[in-house]
């Protein structure tokens, strides 16, 4: 079978902020630069998020226990890091980039395509893509890599190779050659157990795949042999989508410990719904589903949602999130993991919320949110809210103990 390449007319881009979680956290602090860091938990069944260079020297990478990065690089600094600095620092460098492109897709929080097609006649393509990658290491301060080519499949594959910090264009018709010594690991798409399967085929480096024919990757592999087959020709036809807002927002504790104590898992559950409610309403958006998430010390797992009006007010939520607990929570046995999500999410200032909250609530959370604002979104919490620094977590207030109010929302 042959395919058609990408027309020698398209001109993608693929732009990645390098080591970002690391790089914003060395942004808040310099003393962190040039220093092994980790990111993720830092309980026992804590997870890597994300690591900086000098650590994968000693082959940490993301993803791994956080223990077993630990006994590899022991002199990595470990951070549990903060998600609202991301957030913040992903939507400026999201900005700038929308600003200047055509058409921009945001596919994670450090990783962007741009359509630059056509701007050639007006303005070079990589002396524009140049120009935009300093323009936000000025701006943010974060190092961003780019790979730049005729799809999307090579131009992620071209910015990989030019990490750290780098550049790199694959021109047109030498797609194949670019790719044929890399590993099959670099084709997106080619995760753990297609890799696994591909190694068990004694199948390598791409050019192996080049070799085969399409049939074979397809009987091994199914519909997805043949994507890989295509990408590892450089065929990738998928146009760039434009970026839309994220359309729901969660988080989730793994214990250190199964427990069993409901009254800590209720206030860890109401935390996390204060804390998801300040983003909502720091990001002038509203909830209408609310889920709630249970994994049991047997990785049962078990979910339960439900529809509201559209809000992000606390003393909303809150009750919502403690019925769902109550009425998911039935088999009285240790807990593993408990989470909370927003979904349904549309754009909308908190002023919607009211027809239902009287002008002191309102005052109190505008009060409370410039507070976050100011110091952190952990700085000020409910009583009922304060179980969740006790559990499989350090205190993340260095020293400095968190406003404590009384349980206004129950």
């Amino acid at each position: 079978m042959t395919a058609n390449p990408p027309s020698a007319n398209r001109a993608i881009l693929h732009l990645d902020l390098d080591t970002f979680f690391v790089s914003v956290e060395r942004l808040m602090d310099r003393r962190l630069l040039n220093q092994p860091i980790l990111i993720g938990g830092t309980g026992d069944r804590g997870v890597v998020a994300a690591c900086s260079y000098e650590t994968r020297a000693f082959g940490v990478h993301s993803g791994m226990p956080m223990r077993q990065a630990r006994l590899m690089c022991p002199e990595a600094l470990v951070i549990r890091g903060n998600s609202m600095n991301y957030m913040k620092q992903s939507k400026a460098v999201t900005e700038i980039i929308q600003e200047a492109v055509p058409v921009c897709e945001k596919t994670s929080i450090d990783e962007f395509y741009a359509d630059l097609s056509g701007m050639d006649r007006f303005f070079g393509c990589w002396q524009f893509a140049s120009e935009l990658r300093d323009r936000v290491i000025r701006e943010t301060g974060l190092p961003i890599s780019f790979g730049m080519s005729t799809s999307k499949t090579v131009s992620k594959v071209a910015t990989g190779q030019a990490k750290p910090s780098g550049t790199l264009k694959i021109e047109h018709g030498t797609e194949r050659p670019f790719l044929a010594p890399l590993s099959v690991r670099k084709i997106p798409q080619v995760g753990t157990q297609t890799y696994q399967t591909l190694r068990n085929l004694g199948v390598k480096r791409i050019q192996t795949i080049q070799e085969m024919p399409i049939e074979l990757m397809e009987q091994v592999l199914g519909q997805n042999g043949t994507s890989i087959w295509r990408k590892a020709h450089g065929i990738d036809h998928s146009p760039v989508i434009a970026f839309n807002e994220r359309k729901s927002i969660s988080t989730e504790r793994t214990f250190a410990k199964d427990t069993t104590d409901v009254e800590k898992l209720r206030g860890i559950l109401i935390a996390m719904t204060e804390n998801l409610a300040y983003q909502l309403r720091r990001g002038q958006k509203l909830t209408a589903c609310v889920t709630v998430k249970i994994r049991y010390a047997d990785f049962d797992t078990r979910s339960l949602q439900a529809r509201i009006p559209y809000t992000s007010s606390d003393h909303v939520l809150i009750p919502k999130v403690k019925s769902l607990f109550e009425q998911l929570y039935n088999r009285r046995v240790q807990v593993r993991l408990i989470g909370v999500r927003y979904s349904h999410l549309v754009e909308g200032g908190f002023q919607m919320d009211l027809f239902d909250d009287v002008d002191e609530r309102l005052e109190l959370y505008r009060a409370l949110d410039q507070i976050r604002n100011q110091y952190g979104d952990r700085s000020v919490v409910t009583a009922a809210g304060m179980e969740a620094r006790t559990i499989g977590r350090p205190n993340p207030f260095n020293g400095e103990a968190p406003l404590l109010l009384a349980n206004r929302h129950q």
